[in-house]
């Protein structure tokens, strides 16, 4: 008889799990981006990890690689082409339009946190399944609110403990003066076309914006060498983005100008910057979000015309770097006493004893399946907390509890009802 190979399974290729060591730095990242956003005014939303596949298509634009290469969908049994989502921008957008938001005081001040999905080969920093925390401000054109994202970041990152990031920043202008830079590009790279890469030349008649993007090596002296789209700015654009160099320099935030960066979606109106890290000697590593204007995307959808500025931040990157940078974490697991039982009515009170302290406030450890007491101790002792609470057969009959002070070793023993009182009052001084 054949031998049955017995089935194992794995993550999908370019998913992974996310272990408790790491999730400290995840519950860090959440934490102080949760509550910083809320200082700056943005409140929180959810939008479905499903949406419909045409929304990211005419959203984020038919030719770009997120919608031709990246997207996974999927069909119902109804019919409907759904997709998971690539990005989190045509999401919010269209809960925006469908809740009726515009009819609130603008602007509107959103947030979102969750995961992505975007068919692409993994490698350092970049996930199938990725995470993003971006924020939105929808309903007002003014300059300010560009620089306000911008600073947030920086405060973000600071309050994270990465110090070295550098913002680039660059403006595409709106649809008025993009189309001679357009013509100005496509003439420039038209007699260039064979030292560029085949995508290159896909993009040279589709999409040309998108070669100021491309990484390939070949293609690099060609668009160091490119018309820069500042030089064909509209007056309009011209005066909101200088504005925007304006606030930064106020607020002292250091910033490169890229006259290169076009960033990889067709949204884009105006400002557009993105955040690098840097090594030690300020060689840009890896970037870690970005965002723009997007005053065009909300009537793409079928919306009124609304000026809107967002970004999105890599967490996967984030959280890599926070590592990489050493960053203290506290530990999400930290009790200051351990439960130790013994026997079977001790381990019943100790059950009873272990809920009581959870709520007076007092974080406990235990190993109940544990029945030796030189095993117990000697756990107590590994995780660090200040005081064991031993409940043994004698304690149960007592109503009593031993406090064993585990850096001395001196043990007392206290009545059950004033373990609390007295456990409080002892840690209040360690």
């Amino acid at each position: 008889m054949p031998r049955i190979k017995k089935q194992t399974f794995q993550a999908p290729k370019g998913m992974r799990d996310i272990l408790p060591e790491e999730q400290v730095y995840w519950d860090k990242f959440f934490r102080v981006a949760h509550h910083l956003a809320e200082d700056y005014g943005w409140q929180k939303i959810e939008t479905p990890v499903v949406e419909q596949a045409e929304l990211f298509a005419r959203g984020t634009g038919q030719t770009t690689e997120i919608v031709t290469k990246q997207m996974y969908t999927l069909r119902t049994s109804g019919g409907d082409r759904l997709a998971l989502r690539p990005e989190g921008t045509p999401g919010v957008m269209r809960a925006y339009l469908e809740n009726g938001l515009a009819n609130m005081p603008q602007p509107v001040k959103l947030y979102y946190f969750g995961p992505m999905f975007r068919y692409e080969q993994p490698q350092a920093g970049r996930w199938r399944e990725f995470f993003h925390f971006g924020v939105e401000t929808v309903g007002e054109a003014a300059p300010v609110l560009d620089v306000q994202i911008i600073q947030f970041c920086f405060h973000l990152f600071r309050s994270l403990g990465l110090k070295k990031i550098n913002v680039q920043v660059n403006s595409i202008g709106c649809q008025q003066c993009r189309s001679p830079y357009r013509r100005a590009l496509v003439d420039y790279y038209r007699y260039r076309k064979n030292k560029i890469c085949p995508d290159c030349q896909k993009r040279l008649k589709e999409n040309p914006l998108r070669l100021l993007d491309c990484k390939e090596e070949k293609c690099q002296p060609v668009k160091a060498q490119a018309p820069a789209v500042i030089d064909y700015l509209c007056e309009e654009c011209h005066r909101h983005f200088k504005e925007v160099l304006e606030f930064l320099d106020e607020l002292e935030i250091p910033y490169f100008l890229n006259s290169a960066l076009v960033r990889g979606l067709d949204y884009y109106t105006k400002t557009i910057f993105e955040f690098f890290m840097e090594d030690e000697a300020g060689a840009l590593q890896m970037v870690l979000g970005g965002g723009g204007r997007y005053d065009n995307l909300l009537k793409e959808m079928g919306g009124k015309p609304t000026p809107a500025v967002g970004m999105a931040l890599g967490v996967d990157r984030i959280i890599l770097a926070m590592r990489k940078e050493q960053v203290r974490v506290a530990p999400a697991y930290n009790p200051k006493v351990f439960l130790v039982q013994l026997g079977d009515m001790g381990k019943r009170k100790s059950l009873k004893l272990f809920e009581t302290l959870h709520q007076a406030g007092v974080i406990a450890a235990e190993s109940f399946s544990r029945d030796s007491i030189k095993a117990q101790l000697k756990i107590a002792d590994r995780l660090g907390v200040k005081f064991s609470l031993i409940l043994g057969q004698q304690e149960a009959l007592d109503e009593t509890v031993i406090i064993r002070d585990m850096q001395s070793g001196v043990q007392e023993t206290v009545p059950q009802l004033k373990v609390i009182d007295e456990i409080k009052k002892r840690l209040a001084k360690k």
